[in-house]
């Protein structure tokens, strides 16, 4: 009774503190009436249900090892995208699958597997066995670490459901979590499967942006997961302004990554390797190449390098915008330092694309210059995620 008597005091509180700019009400913050927006909020909210800390230490310790094990494995696979290794086991054995060839007859096997592939044919008739070895390091890589994060989890869940670090409301998000990293491992093959055929030479660009796609989905749910078990990120900042222009800045960076899959798998970047010109254009000739119009949104190698260098551009301007639009929101530390995080990924990310371009005809510099490309890319996902989490449109009811 009496627990729940001051829980409800605290709940009347907190809503005591929280106001919209341009009502007659007293100002808690003793902010001066007109240096407050219309129609914001100024108040930080706090879920009022005390989460069970201990418990929630030991779920959220494992989801981030989970969530570490993700970004690793997106980073491999983008190491063996840059290195052309995708198709160099030609096989899905998800159990005796994890031990490589361990003597000279299972390596020759493998590579007269590999030797039957169009892109063999075409394009690494040069390969020496030695060669063979090196692009089937990173594949096997990518497919055995893919199976370790499997491990990772299954081992972590029974474990924490033996000493009963669970409640009812993880067991839906349990299920999808699983799920989620299942059909990512389904949409890998897939994609595989892909290349496998007559005259191709690579996967598919379509296939490897989803692949892509569905890893940021699973490291995004992942992270949603892990915040709502953390206390740090129980107090929540109320802007509807923000939240809106979150939301659609997320819209373009979804669209702005699915580009960026596109890039990676039609190797764009060595259609114009110039900056800030493209091949000395604006907008070069050769845009609107096939048909209809609106392959060239998709298949047009030129024309998804000019989309997704523009959507950058235009990425930028609504990050300072959003940046500028936030500057009098400073009840909340964490969210002042995930706004300048992200302000600042977004600058290093820009830069790196431009020397990923730049260096796209040298082959080891643009390997590495890449894959940070793709690492920032995550962290700035991730910073996003963590907003969207913070910022709340209105006060809980």
């Amino acid at each position: 009774m009496v627990r729940n008597a001051q829980l409800k005091g605290f709940q009347q509180i907190v809503s005591a503190k929280c106001f919209r700019a341009g009502l007659k009400s007293g100002h808690p913050f003793n902010t001066p009436h007109s240096s407050i927006p219309p129609n914001q909020y100024l108040c930080k909210t706090m879920i009022t249900t005390p989460p069970r800390t201990q418990n929630n230490k030991a779920v959220v310790s494992w989801l981030l090892i989970g969530i570490a094990m993700i970004v690793i494995q997106i980073l491999i696979g983008g190491i063996t995208r840059l290195t052309e290794s995708g198709l160099s086991i030609t096989e899905w054995k998800p159990i005796t699958g994890i031990l490589p060839p361990l003597n000279t007859q299972d390596w020759l096997s493998e590579f007269e597997k590999y030797k039957s592939t169009d892109q063999f044919k075409y394009l690494h008739q040069h390969f020496s066995l030695s060669d063979f070895k090196f692009i089937y390091f990173w594949e096997w890589l990518h497919r055995a670490w893919a199976r370790l994060i499997g491990v990772v989890f299954l081992v972590g869940f029974v474990y924490l459901l033996a000493k009963q670090k669970f409640n009812r409301k993880m067991i839906i998000p349990m299920i999808l979590l699983f799920a989620l990293g299942a059909l990512q491992g389904l949409i890998g093959w897939i994609m595989v499967k892909s290349g496998l055929v007559p005259e191709k030479y690579y996967v598919g660009h379509i296939e490897l942006t989803t692949h892509f796609i569905a890893a940021l989905i699973l490291l995004v749910y992942t992270l949603w997961f892990a915040l709502s078990l953390t206390s740090s990120f129980n107090n929540k900042l109320i802007s509807p302004l923000a939240k809106n222009l979150l939301w659609f800045i997320t819209a373009l960076v979804f669209v702005q990554l699915c580009y960026g899959g596109f890039m990676a798998g039609l190797k764009a970047a060595q259609s114009a390797p110039s900056w800030p010109s493209i091949n000395g254009h604006f907008l070069p000739p050769g845009l609107w190449e096939q048909q209809p119009a609106v392959s060239n949104f998709f298949n047009n190698n030129l024309m998804v390098h000019v989309m997704h260098r523009n959507l950058a551009y235009l990425l930028a301007i609504l990050v300072i915008l959003f940046f500028i639009q936030t500057k009098h929101l400073q009840n909340s530390t964490l969210f002042k330092k995930l706004r300048i995080s992200f302000l600042l990924l977004l600058l290093i990310q820009i830069l790196l694309g431009i020397f990923t371009v730049t260096y796209a005809h040298n082959a080891d510099a643009f390997t590495w210059f890449g894959v940070a490309h793709q690492f920032v890319a995550m962290l700035l996902v991730m910073a996003l995620t963590a907003l969207l989490f913070l910022v709340r449109k209105h006060p809980t009811r």
